[in-house]
């Protein structure tokens, strides 16, 4: 298959989402028309402008700027009408690029400003998720998406969250979520809160290895007992590449893991890496570039790794452009990609049967009868 057949071919594969923020994932119009009900000023007054605005600020380097941005996005969901009308357009945005199944994670805490509760707005978000889901099937693209309730890392209600999550497990919420300000904040603040979550079974995962380091994804791992990783990419910072005078880390021909690496590695901890967002924040160092990212040598590692958008609107991505410039920027293959997806699927916050159904019933025989290759 050459290159360029497998980059017309990649919008109608099968895939998988893991790791995409609600309030990260608006359409431009949409944020115009919020805006304007809700009194808000925005730094541009037309689609295309605000899609350039939302891309050129969050392609600082720096993952502090590109939260910056959700300033504008928060402002304009603070109602129950438009929360449910974000979530009912992320499903049909997602849908409409052949994602089968995603989790949309966001901060319940970021959306009382006009007096809603927070279970008034987890419920909106589910009403709206419902409508897309349904509008999605009836246009015969069937996909499930189920909600990750984020606890802001910087603020202090992590515990109202948790239980908030686990309270609505058959309602849709699926995880548990840590998110924000990575450096400074990690799940030592409330080791009470991880307690609390594996004592109701609940699954969870945390943003590690993004803005910060090893220390970071250590806590997340032994700590908060993550499932998953958000990023987890400065893992390679435990790994030890032995390159050539001249090469890079990414070259290497021979790479020794540290504790923590071969630890996550080992229990195929999944990574929730999304490249493009990656780059943009700057969060491994000197990779800049698709070819530089670390997510091709630790999925030649052997690490559960996974291909996820972030945010569609700050990054001006969708899960097809992210393979897409893996393929023609890293050399990805259809394999590559297959592997990527099935990785996602089985490490989903559903059940075992629930994955395998998805793995056997829907991504391989999507795959096998688009491309024509075996899994």
């Amino acid at each position: 298959m050459s290159t360029l057949s497998l980059v017309d071919l990649i919008p109608l594969l099968p895939k998988v989402l893991l790791h995409d923020h609600l309030d990260g994932g608006l359409r431009p119009q949409t944020v115009l028309d919020l805006a304007a009900d809700a009194g808000h000023t925005l730094p541009a007054s037309t689609a295309d402008d605000l899609a350039d605005w939302f891309e050129s600020a969050a392609n600082s380097g720096s993952l502090v700027r590109y939260l910056e941005t959700f300033e504008h996005t928060v402002a304009v969901m603070q109602t129950a009408d438009a929360l449910r009308r974000v979530a009912r357009e992320a499903v049909l945005d997602l849908a409409a690029d052949s994602v089968v199944y995603a989790e949309q994670r966001w901060a319940p805490e970021l959306h009382l400003e006009q007096g809603l509760t927070m279970q008034e707005v987890v419920d909106a978000v589910q009403a709206g998720l419902a409508e897309g889901m349904e509008e999605a099937r009836a246009a015969g693209l069937p996909i499930r998406v189920q909600q990750v309730l984020i606890a802001i890392r910087n603020a202090d209600r992590w515990e109202e969250v948790a239980a908030l999550a686990v309270a609505n497990r058959d309602r849709g919420v699926c995880g548990f979520d840590l998110a924000g300000a990575e450096d400074g904040y990690l799940p030592e603040r409330f080791p009470q809160v991880w307690d609390r979550l594996a004592a109701a079974n609940f699954p969870r995962t945390v943003h590690a290895g993004e803005a910060a380091g090893v220390e970071s994804i250590s806590q997340a791992v032994h700590l908060a007992r993550a499932d998953r990783l958000g990023h987890g990419v400065r893992i390679v910072e435990d790994i030890d590449f032995v390159a050539s005078p001249g090469q890079g880390w990414e070259e290497a021909a021979s790479a020794t893991l540290g504790p923590l690496a071969n630890w996550v590695r080992d229990h195929q901890i999944v990574l929730e890496a999304s490249p493009c967002s990656n780059l943009m924040t700057g969060a491994v160092a000197d990779a800049r570039t698709m070819d530089r990212h670390p997510i091709t040598r630790l999925k030649e590692l052997d690490f559960a790794v996974t291909v996820n958008t972030d945010n569609r609107l700050m990054s001006r991505t969708s899960m097809s452009h992210e393979f897409q410039r893996l393929v023609v920027e890293a050399d990805w293959t259809i394999d590559d990609i297959a592997d990527v997806t099935i990785a996602a699927a089985w490490g989903a916050f559903i059940h075992h049967d629930e994955r395998r159904a998805l793995v056997e019933e829907v991504i391989v025989p999507g795959f096998q009868r688009l491309t024509g290759v075996q899994l």
